[in-house]
């Protein structure tokens, strides 16, 4: 029987880690359409800490998170595809920082078996954001050179394995010696040094740029970014780890060869039961077959979220980042 209260951690102003509080509140019940779910582990990710410091705008009180595996303990009506007792993944659940979590059932999919269950929570918003970045977003062939950059952290970690199975060259920037040595055993083909990367990555491809650039670090490397594409590449600007890119002149993307620009995110390439189906199908497919291995970086009880948040915010990830119950 599911306990009438469970422990959470809320925030009831924004701010630095220090507003991320554990609380106990009542246990979500599921919805129409929903699954309540005991956590098993959650995945902590940059868009948590861009809610808790006010960047993106949270009603409060707030429970932050929405990557999670765990076990379904009940489900609300109109679901037929899940069961208690499953084990799921999800990354579009509501408020995974906490013992329990309620997510549309439509949106999250079976763990198979044979993967850990606490593994599984290091997938769903990394990995699906890889999986869209590289399938959908810039769909990338076979023989093509693209820079990843950040190789050695969660998301950078996975496209390049995924890149690799593609057939793909792939050049990625790191800050030291021990993520170079990472970011080079997860198969990419050149890690470099951010400092001056565009020229390197010029001098990597006899002077072309590469056809696509994928950038989740956002100030520091937005421009040179942009600076190492080939002309008609595609700048792909999909997170913001050192900061939000400011106000940005369109007229730069002609001079420096009518390039493409977007900024995607994952809630709009995950819409669907289909979608997400797709996306993390493939994904646990490439674990069973030995194309794709996780890295877990550290995990942090839950009371301790936010010494998780300051783990991440100071850059020293070399993996995922979970918090246990």
């Amino acid at each position: 029987m599911t306990s009438q209260t469970m422990t959470a951690i809320q925030l009831h102003s924004t701010g630095g880690p220090e507003v991320l509080q554990l609380n106990h509140l009542a246990t979500p019940t599921a919805a129409p359409g929903q699954v309540l779910a005991e956590t098993i582990a959650t995945g902590v990710n940059f868009i948590e800490t861009y809610q808790r410091s006010g960047i993106y705008p949270v009603p409060l009180p707030f429970t932050p998170g929405s990557e999670a595996s765990g076990r379904v303990v009940a489900v609300g009506q109109g679901v037929t595809e899940f069961q208690p007792g499953d084990l799921i993944a999800t990354a579009s659940a509501t408020g995974t920082y906490a013992q329990f979590f309620t997510a549309a059932a439509e949106l999250c999919l079976l763990i198979p078996e044979g993967i850990d269950p606490v593994e599984a929570a290091a997938l769903p918003l990394q990995g699906m954001t890889a999986h869209y970045l590289i399938n959908s977003t810039y769909p990338v062939q076979a023989g093509e050179t693209v820079l990843f950059h950040a190789g050695a952290g969660g998301v950078g970690g996975i496209a390049i394995q995924l890149l690799k199975a593609k057939g793909a060259t792939v050049i990625t920037t790191v800050s030291k010696d021990e993520k170079e040595a990472i970011a080079l055993a997860h198969g990419a083909d050149h890690a470099l040094r951010y400092e001056g990367f565009a020229q390197k990555v010029h001098e990597l491809t006899d002077g072309k740029g590469v056809a696509v650039a994928y950038d989740g670090v956002g100030k520091d490397t937005f421009t040179d970014s942009l600076k190492s594409l080939a002309i008609r590449g595609m700048g792909v600007l999909f997170g913001g780890a050192s900061g939000q890119v400011p106000p940005f002149n369109l007229q730069e993307l002609n001079s420096l060869g009518s390039l493409f620009i977007t900024r995607p995110t994952l809630a709009h390439y995950s819409q669907n039961r289909e979608e997400v189906t797709w996306r993390m199908g493939e994904l646990f497919q490439a674990i069973q077959a030995g194309q794709l291995k996780l890295s877990i970086d550290q995990t942090f009880p839950l009371a301790d979220a936010a010494q998780a948040h300051r783990y991440l915010e100071a850059r020293k990830t070399r993996g995922k980042v979970l918090l246990v119950p």
